[in-house]
């Protein structure tokens, strides 16, 4: 599938459930989010319909996310089903990692080799305090327990916030050194009402990859992006196990190779993470639409898809700044 702008589009991300077992404060607003009920969450077998068509019309990979997608009774059986759809050559994970150690074994029967673990303090004291009472030892026990069974790669997520983290950057760049992980720096996004009390706590990635720079010798890893790293900008310690990535949404922005699309909780199809244009699927899905009718809507939510975000835009390319949470998106 190629969209306007020439981009193929093969890559969707699938929120399975609203719900978390953590409060993160640049994810969820100080208040609470209001959740999704229960009947308008989509159905296991929903979604296994909507992928199989996106399957059928170009869609070769697929990440399941939440919320926290380990809180929904049954992933790891939808997630097997999931892995028998024909034309799909890669299923993952994004996961906070509470849940993570005891769902390990399980996820890997079902077919997920590649894992993403969201950690955004090695801290156990500051991890408690951005998490809203996370349990540290659990996510590191997860952690440890996926790269002995065998997940690979296995990401290790981190937002930088200035302020909170910024002490801990050589921490996590030197988990690199030791172990096979792809330690990977996020830039903090202005994205719903959390946004409004972090919008003074933005980090460039540039300023981090000085940093580490200032301390050991980087070199680019395997030479350029590959499909595989997604956004993500790869280098590597000299003589390191692992690798770091730089995913900078503000400071460099790389909508020009965005390959992907995001189905929320509630069945709606999402063109842009920091754009809340999309395209309902649930309706038509429940009112009795065709598989056809159903392959229609998914290309047309892709003619949606803008050439750039909004937070870094020209004046004549702007689009409505994304006012959903990112619990409510899905990442």
């Amino acid at each position: 599938m190629i969209d306007r702008y020439n981009r193929e589009i093969n890559y969707l991300r699938v929120s399975i459930t609203d719900r978390c077992n953590l409060r993160c404060s640049y994810c969820m607003p100080k208040e609470g989010v209001s959740l999704i009920g229960h009947d308008d969450i989509l159905r296991y077998e929903e979604i296994l319909r909507i992928v199989r068509i996106a399957a059928g019309i170009g869609i070769s990979k697929v990440r399941i996310t939440g919320g926290e997608p380990l809180v929904r009774r049954g992933a790891c059986d939808f997630i097997a089903s999931l892995s028998s759809t024909e034309g799909l050559n890669d299923i993952s994970l994004t996961t906070n990692g509470i849940l993570l150690e005891p769902f390990a074994a399980k996820l890997f029967a079902a077919g997920v080799k590649r894992i993403n673990i969201s950690l955004d303090s090695l801290n156990a004291e500051k991890y408690a305090k951005i998490t809203g009472s996370g349990d540290l030892s659990a996510v590191i026990a997860g952690i440890a327990e996926v790269h002995r069974i065998g997940f690979s790669p296995i990401k290790i997520n981190i937002v930088a916030i200035k302020g909170f983290n910024e002490d801990e950057i050589m921490d996590f760049a030197e988990l690199s050194l030791r172990k096979p992980y792809q330690v990977r720096f996020i830039e903090l996004m202005d994205v719903g009402r959390p946004a409004l009390d972090h919008s003074s706590r933005y980090l460039s990635n540039t300023i981090i990859r000085e940093l580490i720079g200032s301390h050991y010798r980087l070199e680019r890893a395997n030479g350029i992006r590959t499909k595989m790293d997604g956004p993500a900008e790869m280098y590597r310690i000299a003589g390191g196990a692992g690798e770091i990535g730089f995913i900078s949404p503000l400071s460099q922005q790389f909508c020009d190779s965005c390959n992907r699309l995001r189905l929320t909780a509630n069945g709606h199809l999402r063109v842009c993470l920091l754009s809340d244009e999309d395209v309902d699927l649930r309706g038509p899905l429940r009112n009795g639409c065709s598989d056809a009718d159903l392959a229609e809507l998914i290309k047309r939510a892709i003619a949606k898809k803008p050439i750039q975000h909004a937070l870094a835009c020209d004046e004549g390319h702007h689009i409505k700044k994304c006012m959903k949470d990112m619990s409510s998106i899905g990442g």
